[in-house]
């Protein structure tokens, strides 16, 4: 099974331009307890490096494009993140590392759970022995 699970979101614009809703337990398949969105984020930068025990994630990017990887700890697969109505599904207990980021990427996250240290694995070998 592929870890690349797309979201797609209906564009509802018209003559005036785009809107795209999302709604929790609706375009967003659970409720979103959180939201957040990196900016700015500098010329070979990359971010990410980590994954959580319990928490769902649907990444956007709704402006720029950037590069996704995602790992389960057997399974490595990467993805262009580029449209503002397509979703990137991120499960639990998946790696991830936002990459290649465009000088005008604002990549949106909606999370399952409010923000928790305590859910976050930060060491590669630690991730990939939780993962088995």
């Amino acid at each position: 099974m592929s870890l690349i699970q797309w979201v797609d979101f209906p564009s509802l614009g018209d003559e005036r331009g785009s809107l795209v809703a999302l709604e929790a337990d609706k375009t967003v398949p659970f409720g979103v307890k959180r939201v957040y969105y990196i900016f700015a984020t500098q010329q070979n930068v990359a971010r990410g490096f980590h994954a959580h025990y319990n928490l769902k994630q649907v990444a956007i990017c709704v402006t720029g494009k950037c590069r996704m990887v995602l790992d389960d700890g057997r399974t490595r697969e990467e993805v262009w993140l580029d449209s503002p109505t397509k979703g990137l599904l991120i499960g639990d207990l998946v790696w991830r590392e936002m990459h290649d980021f465009s000088e005008d990427c604002v990549l949106l996250v909606l999370a399952s759970e409010h923000y928790d240290e305590g859910d976050y694995i930060r060491d590669y070998d630690k991730f990939t022995k939780v993962a088995q």
